[in-house]
């Protein structure tokens, strides 16, 4: 989605560009901040986030009143059909949004390069059906894929603009530290194609929030903590959504893996650390 604009006739230290001429300063629109977890169907939650007698027939509805993003694992796995993302799209309110997975078909391969028609193949399923409430789509590295440039850079231009009308924003989540080299952060600004902020104790960490917009996978939610992350952590994220947001650019974090019982409930007090800064779920 195309970012607005706005002159404003401000002090030039307010101006976070370089103000233009006779005393107007650009200034952008901040990005929305979107919450979430992956996925929404987990037998733990029904003892700590879902009501009792809650049926799973309605489990996204409820997440999808209490948090604002959820991350599709589903399309990782397999092609879904065109009528599950319809019934996925008409089960949340307007504001949520659905991250989609990128098929493992596509990226647990050898050569990257050589994902052409999978990647098509992909966004032919039926992605589209989410319309307005498609959000990203990450494509998830293996965790011993290295970094090489030519293969990287062809796998970039496999990813397509948009589908049927319908625009399409990508994520790539490399998982091994060779990845972290300023030619990588070139080839997908060159793309505009984000780099996953990601913190795991499996896999490289990658604090670089570099793309049009901030995708972040959190992943050490831990048991002990009420909430899964302490709050100094959870203040910590809140602030760095916030700064990622005031550069216009949208921001969604997902809280994914550790101790993924306690995620909703981290999603839940991140949002309440962002207030009104963050979009709100319905609840």
């Amino acid at each position: 989605m195309a970012r607005l604009f706005r002159l404003a006739r401000e002090p030039r230290d307010a101006c976070s560009l370089d103000p233009a001429p006779s005393g107007f300063c650009i200034v952008t629109a901040a990005g929305d901040i979107r919450i979430g977890v992956g996925g929404w169907i987990y037998a733990p939650w029904r003892d700590n986030f879902y009501p009792k007698g809650l049926t799973q027939a309605r489990e996204l509805e409820y997440l999808g009143e209490h948090l604002t993003a959820t991350e599709i694992n589903a399309t990782f796995y397999k092609l879904q059909k065109p009528e599950s993302f319809a019934k996925w799209r008409d089960a949340v309110p307007d504001h949520f949004r659905f991250a989609v997975k990128g098929s493992g078909y596509c990226t647990n391969r050898k050569n990257l390069a050589e994902a052409g028609e999978a990647v098509l193949k992909f966004a032919s399923q039926g992605i589209v059906e989410l319309g307005e409430k498609l959000g990203p789509i990450n494509w998830q590295l293996k965790g011993t894929k290295r970094f090489d440039a030519d293969e990287i850079a062809a796998f970039l231009a496999l990813l397509p603009s948009s589908h049927e009308g319908v625009p399409l924003r990508h994520a790539i989540e490399a998982r091994h530290e060779s990845f972290d080299d300023p030619v990588f952060y070139d080839l997908t600004r060159q793309a505009g194609v984000a780099v996953v902020v990601a913190e795991s104790d499996k896999f490289a960490d990658f604090s670089a929030a570099d793309g049009p917009f901030v995708y972040a996978r959190l992943q050490r939610c831990r048991a002990e903590e009420p909430n899964g992350y302490p709050p100094a952590e959870i203040a910590h994220w809140a602030d760095q959504a916030r700064g990622w947001a005031k550069e216009g650019r949208d921001v969604f974090t997902f809280f994914i893996a550790g101790a993924k019982e306690k995620a909703p409930a981290a999603a839940r007090a991140l949002i309440a650390e962002l207030a009104g800064d963050a979009v709100p779920p319905v609840e």
